[in-house]
């Protein structure tokens, strides 16, 4: 009997934890990992040198020169990412092939030669053959938004890898927008922020979960038989 126990409590709790997975909230990411990181703490404070400002700044653990404007550029720093995301493609192909072929063979004149039970016999063969084949494809895709990331990464060269997530909570689902890659600070503006048109390797998501979201998907068994089947 306990035994018995030991299995049913096994096997309950592996199916919580199917279960657990089944409705998992967080939808996966290809974004560049981590998606943020804390910023650095600063190394010991020299001695006051007697400049008010370099002392208060050292006291408080950050360092920043009076006339430096807040730009990211330290590893822990924030930027905005302006999204604008604008993508159009169109495609066509029109392929047309013929080909026709018209053959004859007659025997009009056997002289002294065998076979004249061919005298008079003819042969005519004619071929068509035509293939045409026409597509067409148009994509239109626009993504417009703000999203804030972190310097992740100061590259050798000055670039900045940042990364990021923004979640939106909205009745019994969730939005998720995330984005990353590699930014040059002389695209920062003076209010600290970039297009996301200027970032480098850029990987921009929006996605969702909850029921409405969950209602678009088709089932694994659907997906199954759709990979399997042969028509």
């Amino acid at each position: 009997m306990t035994v018995l126990f030991s299995i049913a409590r096994a096997a309950a709790a592996v199916a919580c934890g199917a279960l657990a997975a089944c409705i998992t909230t967080t939808p996966s990411t290809s974004v560049m990992q981590p998606m943020t990181v804390r910023p650095q703490f600063a190394a010991t404070p020299q001695a006051a040198s007697g400049s008010i400002y370099l002392a208060s700044n050292q006291s408080a653990g950050i360092y920043r020169p009076l006339f430096e404007d807040r730009r990211a550029r330290n590893v822990g720093d924030t930027i905005t990412i302006n999204i604008v995301e604008s993508t159009a493609a169109n495609k066509k192909s029109d392929t047309s092939t013929k080909r026709a072929s018209d053959n004859k063979f007659g025997v009009t004149n056997v002289t002294g030669l065998p076979g004249k039970s061919f005298l008079g016999a003819g042969l005519a063969a004619d071929s068509a053959f035509q293939f045409s084949g026409e597509g067409a494809a148009a994509s239109n895709n626009v993504f417009t938004g703000t999203i804030t990331v972190t310097v992740t990464e100061v590259l050798p060269n000055g670039n900045l890898a940042v990364s990021g997530e923004k979640q939106i909570g909205i009745g019994p689902g969730s939005e998720f927008i995330r984005m990353s890659g590699v930014v040059n600070p002389s695209f920062i503006t003076f209010s600290n922020s970039v297009n996301s048109v200027q970032v480098a390797d850029a990987r921009i998501e929006y996605r969702a979960n909850g029921q409405i979201e969950n209602a678009q998907n088709m089932g694994w068994l659907s997906r199954f038989f759709l990979n399997v089947l042969p028509f």
